[in-house]
């Protein structure tokens, strides 16, 4: 049929962007140059694959179904030609992760730039996400998660702190204001800014201590969805709103700063750090590699 690899890649980048503009963007190419790679490919196989009004652009049927057959078909032919990079003094290529808010504020900027230095023909190209996704049929090579979200068939790599903690804090005016609790079970009597995953119920706050183990679900003014939008969340606690529970990391420079004092600091749950994983059964790109040794080498 004679159809183009470049054409083929144009259209998947497009689909899975929703969008010429956010595909360009991505792929640092044109976007008229996607649109005519689109339209080559339409033309060549004599079907409309790509549904395009002034708002989206959604795959057709058509496109859904070469979508899902063509996606890991070009990611094979991706890794054949990166055996040609363990040729090379140095790896070369885009390395895309797929990580949650927190791994991206709390992980990530201790890793990247040294790593970048080091690797400076390598592109990291990161995308935040929080739900639970295909990392695949997302397009990435790898992705950073904690072990309850890990699948069984993915390869894990110990990255970041290996122990964190959740940690409650408010305002000094909050505390003067509604007095501070001494057992987690006040905290139902306190104004608590919860938050919830996509699609998911609010999360449930755990504390902890000399074993006994206590669950609250938070009851408040203000629930927010939990990554993007934490941030929210701890402007309102510094603002006097309520109490926010959230990474300790994430809260210790309002800490340093006196914005929020810990609360209940003796019940703040631990739990274990990320991990860098990646499926097992596959080819592992040279810029993958080349992120898992510098992991390795230069620790956690």
């Amino acid at each position: 049929m004679g159809v183009d690899l470049g054409d083929l890649n144009a259209f998947v980048a497009v689909a899975r962007a929703g969008g010429f503009r956010d595909a360009a963007r991505a792929g640092g190419v044109s976007a008229s140059g996607l649109s005519e790679a689109v339209r080559r490919l339409e033309q060549r196989l004599g079907v409309r694959l790509l549904n395009r009004s002034t708002r989206s652009v959604v795959p057709s049927e058509a496109g859904r179904g070469l979508l899902e057959r063509l996606g890991p078909a070009l990611q094979e032919v991706e890794l054949a030609l990166d055996v040609v990079n363990g040729f090379r003094d140095r790896p070369t290529g885009t390395l895309r992760l797929n990580v949650p808010m927190a791994a991206s504020r709390l992980v990530l900027p201790a890793i990247v730039p040294p790593f970048l230095a080091a690797y400076p023909d390598i592109v990291l190209d990161v995308v935040t996400e929080d739900s639970f996704v295909d990392m695949l049929a997302a397009g990435c090579d790898a992705g950073i998660r904690y072990e309850e979200r890990l699948e069984q068939d993915m390869i894990a790599v110990p990255i970041g702190p290996r122990v964190q903690r959740f940690a409650a804090a408010a305002s000094p005016a909050y505390l003067a204001r509604h007095g501070r609790p001494a057992h987690p079970g006040e905290l139902t009597a306190h104004a608590c800014l919860g938050g919830h995953f996509a699609g998911s119920t609010p999360f449930e706050w755990t504390f902890e201590r000399d074993g006994e183990q206590v669950n609250v679900m938070p009851r408040g003014p203000l629930t927010v969805r939990l990554g993007g939008a934490a941030d929210l969340a701890v402007s309102a606690a510094i603002a006097g709103t309520g109490i926010v529970y959230l990474f300790e990391d994430w809260l210790q420079p309002h800490f340093a700063s006196g914005a929020l004092e810990p609360v209940l600091a003796p019940w703040w749950l631990s739990f274990s750090g990320p991990y860098l994983y990646y499926p097992g059964r596959r080819l592992v790109p040279a810029p993958l590699r080349a992120l898992i040794g510098f992991i390795r080498e230069h620790g956690a």
